[in-house]
């Protein structure tokens, strides 16, 4: 209950009034113990003795120190009493150290082309995520990739971390693998079956709110979709001209927005 209330006290701080925050420093500090700031000195200097010495983690460091932070946010109200700055760090130290890893698990359907490239104008390199000429790009993709009966609710990735293997489904076929990924969760390596004549794709992951996106390089992904277009008789004879849509661009990646299925 405390975590959640200090949580909350951190959001709300950065948009309450002054007078608001203040009245939250001294709400908060009543819940974590020690929040007036009539407390003696003598008091102020045994706690502080006190959180000294059983501060020995790195997690109870940093939470003192956004302990610190929060109470210069409420206006000064709380950073008077070492107990309560104490125990916002703790709480907050407590949370940093038990931070949930991100994780791939699950089932994702496909729900649209993601496009990812790159133009450099007078040595300023500018990403052009979302702007209309990305957007162009996909809408193109995404006519080729509906010709050959890929398009949002036909194809599905399943990801199972207690082996590291996924399932991709295109068409109702599945392709068998297993798959790594970079610490930072940045980077996916797909490494296929024998149906996929053990075929191997890296590309870059990007975790979002609802799902995932899985970029490659438009030669890799080409490659990959001949194959697994060729398994499922499909003819895709025009598939390659995918890689020259963004000719002009730097970095030019493709590949696919996915929703987690709930």
């Amino acid at each position: 209950m405390k975590r959640i209330l200090a949580i909350a006290a951190l959001a709300a701080a950065m948009t309450f009034s002054a007078q608001a925050q203040n009245t939250l420093g001294n709400i908060l500090g009543g819940i974590l113990g020690g929040g007036s700031n009539s407390n003696s000195t003598e008091q102020k200097t045994e706690n502080t003795t006190t959180t000294t010495n059983s501060g020995n983690s790195a997690t109870d460091v940093i939470g003192q120190a956004v302990g610190s932070v929060l109470g210069d946010i409420l206006g000064n109200t709380s950073t008077g009493n070492a107990t309560v700055d104490a125990a916002i760090g703790n709480v907050l130290g407590d949370l940093l150290g038990t931070v949930v890893k991100p994780t791939l698990e699950g089932t994702y359907l496909y729900s649209g082309v993601a496009v990812s490239m790159t133009t450099n104008e007078g040595g300023m390199v500018s990403n052009l995520a979302g702007t209309a000429a990305a957007s162009a790009v996909e809408t193109k993709v995404d006519e080729y990739l509906t010709k050959f009966g890929i398009k949002p609710g036909t194809m599905s990735i399943s990801f199972y971390e207690s082996d590291m293997t996924f399932v991709w489904t295109i068409g109702g076929f599945p392709f068998n693998g297993t798959f790594q990924v970079t610490p930072d969760m940045d980077a996916i390596t797909l490494n296929f079956g024998r149906s996929m004549k053990f075929f191997t794709m890296t590309g870059s992951l990007d975790l979002t709110l609802d799902g995932v996106k899985l970029l490659f390089t438009s030669e890799k992904l080409t490659a990959f979709l001949k194959k697994a277009l060729a398994k499922l008789g499909e003819k895709q004879t025009d598939i390659g001209q995918i890689a020259k849509l963004a000719s002009g661009y730097d970095n030019y990646k493709i590949g696919f927005k996915l929703a987690r299925q709930k």
